[in-house]
């Protein structure tokens, strides 16, 4: 019996191999004994499992396979349920031995036999759950099935579907009630400046500008000036707010090691750094802050594009402007598979001691520049803007000092390594009027946010509020 365990199981089960073994020996015997019956034998012994395995191969049994996921997105620590449906659809009886095929990091794939016991009208259904502790698209299936002939004499695995693409978004943490988003009514909305019945001497005027429709034009201020004026109204208005999202790559390595992830077998790591992924986490936990407060939102990556136009994930990767729930779920998705961009190698300049990309001099040029200045001015001082930045340069400092000017208020979190060396950059940036802190990915993003609002001192205070909770609960 340990012999029969020890040979390959993907042509034959115990008991093929154990017919195989007696036809050898029953062919063995008839060419010592001379007897034409052990001969006859023999050979049915050894044909019966050749004949089983070549059939098995030719005629597979087919199956119609319908995977569920619920919910169809997850966050991050969540649990998702999947539910399979498996139906016959060809040929072939008997039972079937099934297996789910899944990425490593959800542990030992599920195995279960076709049909289920509570199998109803040829369908066979199954349920198990899924928990990741990390972001990301990743592929669940495909289902592999093992077949088996009538007799029990030989096997063959094989996929019967293709699997389906779980998506995995990062979880929002909760941030405290600041004044960040700056001044707005209770439901989020700005206020306005428009009476409630305003006269002839209280409406506001400008000039007629081409494409304004004429029921707006205002006849009295228009015979007053001589010239075609209309009416400027202020109406109530939803803010906006901007976030710029670094994924550059340069900016979030530090050295050896501090870039993880490379494609796998299911195509599921990403190329991140924990640095980038405390990014990440702040996109999601202000985009869903500012959305419960009724901001649209904006996310532009640091050379003015649209922030996701490179995530795989992203339902619109072109789109740059997000508002309401689907678009809070949009911004979710997108940034499930955000990863790390531009060239994966950096050099540092000697002379001016500036991280450069290797055979891309130009790179540090096309961030800040702009392209971006444009996209900022043009929502000029509708709302804030909230700046996620990898470690940069003096003069990339420099160069996004001046968008602070285009914003009601400004703020930008530098997440580094190293956050003391980070002064120079810090003050460049608070000479352009923004707000800055340099954090480390180790900082709690509640901590950061109310930086902004009650300075350094309560940072490390709700810091140290984080630990002792952490600590309780272990």
């Amino acid at each position: 019996m340990a012999l029969l365990d020890s040979l390959p199981r993907h042509l034959f089960s115990s008991r093929g191999w154990g017919l195989l073994a007696a036809g050898a020996v029953s062919l063995l015997c008839a060419q010592v004994m001379g007897r034409r019956d052990l001969l006859a034998l023999g050979v049915l012994l050894v044909v019966l499992p050749l004949v089983s395995l070549a059939g098995i191969r030719v005629v597979k049994p087919r199956f119609r396979v319908y995977r569920e996921f619920s919910p169809s997105t997850v966050e991050t620590d969540s649990v998702t349920t999947v539910r399979l449906a498996v139906a016959r659809t060809g040929l072939g009886t008997g039972r079937v031995i099934m297996e789910e095929r899944l990425p490593p990091r959800f542990g030992e794939s599920p195995a279960f036999r076709f049909p289920a016991r509570s199998a109803s009208g040829g369908t066979s259904r199954y349920e198990y759950h899924l928990r990741s502790g990390k972001r990301g698209q990743v592929t669940i299936g495909p289902v592999s099935a093992e077949f088996t002939d009538p007799f029990g004499l030989s096997l063959h695995r094989h996929s019967i579907d293709d699997g389906d693409t779980l998506t995995v978004t990062p979880a929002a943490v909760e941030l405290p009630p600041t004044g960040l988003a700056g001044a707005r009514g209770n439901d989020g909305i700005t206020a306005t400046r428009t009476r409630a019945n305003p006269s002839d001497d209280d409406v506001m005027t400008r000039e007629y500008r081409h494409g304004d429709p004429m029921r707006r034009v205002h006849w009295p201020a228009t015979a007053r000036h001589g010239a075609l004026m209309v009416r400027q109204e202020e109406s109530v208005t939803t803010p906006e707010a901007t976030v710029i999202l670094d994924h550059r790559f340069v900016a979030h390595s530090s050295g050896y090691g501090s870039v993880f992830g490379s494609p796998g077998e299911d195509g599921s790591d990403l190329v991140t750094s924990d640095t980038f992924e405390w990014a990440v986490t702040a996109a999601m936990s202000v985009g869903a802050h500012l959305a419960e407060l009724n901001y649209s939102l904006r996310f532009l990556d640091a050379a003015g594009e649209p922030a996701f136009h490179r995530s795989t994930s992203a339902p619109e990767p072109d789109s740059e402007e997000y508002s309401g729930a689907a678009g809070l779920q949009s911004i979710a998705e997108s940034l499930a598979a955000i990863q790390l961009t531009g060239p994966h190698h950096a050099r540092r300049d000697h002379d001016t001691g500036r991280r450069e990309h290797a055979g891309n001099a130009d790179a540090a040029q096309s961030v800040f520049d702009d392209r971006l200045m444009d996209k900022l001015a043009a929502h000029r001082m509708r709302g804030p803007v909230l700046a996620l930045l990898g470690k940069i340069s003096l003069a990339e400092a420099r160069a996004l000092a001046p968008a602070a000017g285009y914003a009601a208020n400004a703020f930008a979190v530098v997440i580094t390594d190293k956050p003391a060396d980070c002064h120079d950059v810090l003050e460049a940036l608070r000479v352009g009027g923004w707000r800055a802190v340099a954090v480390e990915a180790s900082t709690s993003l509640p901590a950061a946010w109310m930086y902004f609002d009650e300075g350094e001192a309560a940072m490390w205070t709700a810091a140290a509020d984080v630990r002792r909770g952490a600590e309780v609960g272990r």
